[in-house]
């Protein structure tokens, strides 16, 4: 495999896997409360069992066993406008390049004793389906097929944990979380080769990946009750390298006369690092009825350093594609809380939320920093049963992005990517 090949080949599949897990598509639908909040105060709130998404040791808060269903639908957008290669070759833009997600989740906490508790739960950090594969279509000129493609990604984290009360202030917690990634990845299209014997259209496959794997990590939290007004909530939850195999192709056997111009290789794995993630959580009882909490929220995306293939079948035992240059995020929010009467509860909040592309930006990966408005309400059933409804409009910012195609000259455009989050919870206390 010549050099240009191979680092044709590399660049594809890595921009495929950044898109995978860009910052911009994590999901944080974790539970209909948080979402009517901007998850402030997620963290130490402890109302309802999805807590243990966030903090293992709240629940040390619960004297009773109880169970969180969630159903979160995340309607994503991501627009792409005014794309170019070079100074004057025009492809247009996608109204929307991205799909939206349904993502269910569960929570179940049970209190052994006075002082222990286990629970487990079924919840989804990462999800998306983005397609900039219509960008290649309808043009006469070569487009940058090497930037553009569709990427479906899942992931479900199912977490095992349990907590101890050390004293009537302060409790500790660990969780085990198993994650289960999936995906699919396509980079093709139609590209005209300039060879001695003249122009020579070829139909290129050059990432073709549909692969699956388990991650293994751990989450390590606090809870400390100042008072019975006031507590405030810290974890920091230990993410993996995720290792994800199956059906693994780069490039594609093409040969032009007498020469070489593509060599395919398949790979048995994928090494993709995940970010660490540490917040703090409070929340304060003003009033009977009012209440407020906040959460302040660093990511290391600074991890995301290389993606690694392994076990290729030309003999390349470890390949790195290509380095980040990626920064570590915060995302800060504030919200409050009000009690209407025994039945109804109303919530609301505000978050900042750091985008983490540094000095390399991509077309596959739309970040900027954005803004999250929440708003959200809980209907209680009866004493041991309610409702939430939570809602949170996440607007990005529109960004200028300039990259080089190792095809065609640089590609130019502007991205914007937000999203809609909708959640129902159903809450039961036994």
């Amino acid at each position: 495999m010549t050099k240009f090949n191979k680092t044709l080949l590399a660049a594809a599949v890595a921009l495929a896997s950044t898109q995978t897990f860009a910052a911009g598509f994590q999901l944080n639908s974790q539970s209909a409360t948080g979402l009517g909040r901007a998850m402030a105060g997620d963290a130490i709130i402890a109302d309802n069992a999805s807590v243990l998404a966030r903090n293992p040791a709240a629940m040390a808060l619960f004297d009773k066993s109880a169970i969180s269903v969630v159903g979160s639908y995340a309607d994503v957008n991501v627009e792409v406008s005014d794309v170019m290669i070079g100074d004057d070759q025009y492809l247009g833009g996608i109204d929307n390049a991205a799909e939206a997600k349904l993502i269910p989740s569960f929570y179940y906490i049970n209190p052994i004793s006075d002082k222990w508790a286990f629970g487990i739960a079924a919840f989804s950090n990462y999800g998306t389906g983005t397609d900039l594969a219509p960008l290649n279509s309808g043009h006469d000129i070569n487009t940058p097929i090497d930037l553009l493609g569709n990427t479906e990604v899942t992931t479900i984290n199912f977490n095992a944990s349990v907590s101890y009360r050390i004293n009537d202030s302060l409790s500790l917690g660990l969780g085990i979380d198993a994650i289960k990634g999936m995906g699919t990845l396509t980079r093709q299209g139609n590209y005209t080769f300039s060879t001695p014997i003249g122009d020579l259209p070829a139909d290129l496959d050059l990432v073709n990946i549909d692969a699956d794997g388990w991650g293994f990590g751990a989450i390590f939290g606090l809870a400390y009750e100042i008072n019975e007004n006031n507590r405030i909530g810290l974890s920091y939850r230990k993410s993996p390298n995720m290792k994800a195999s199956g059906d693994i192709t780069f490039g594609q056997d093409i040969n032009l006369g007498k020469i070489p111009l593509m060599v395919a290789e398949n790979f048995d794995e994928i090494d993709i690092p995940l970010a660490d993630i540490a917040q703090l959580a409070g929340f304060h009882q003003l009033t009977d009825k009012f209440a407020i909490h906040y959460t302040a929220q660093w990511t290391s995306w600074s991890n995301f350093d290389n993606i690694e293939l392994t076990d290729g079948d030309k003999g390349s035992d470890s390949y790195i594609l290509k380095h980040y240059n990626w920064d570590d995020s915060w995302f800060l929010s504030l919200g409050a809380t009000y009690d209407i009467n025994d039945k109804w509860t109303v919530r609301a909040g505000i978050a900042k939320d750091q985008g983490v592309v540094g000095e390399v930006s991509s077309l596959s990966i739309p970040d900027s920093d954005r803004m999250w408005y929440s708003a959200g309400f809980s209907y209680h059933i009866n004493e041991k049963s309610s409702i939430d409804f939570g809602y949170t409009l996440v607007a990005g910012e529109k960004v200028h992005v300039i990259e080089d195609s190792l095809l065609t000259p640089s590609i130019g455009a502007y991205t914007e990517s937000g999203a809609n989050y909708y959640s129902l919870q159903y809450n039961y206390t036994f």
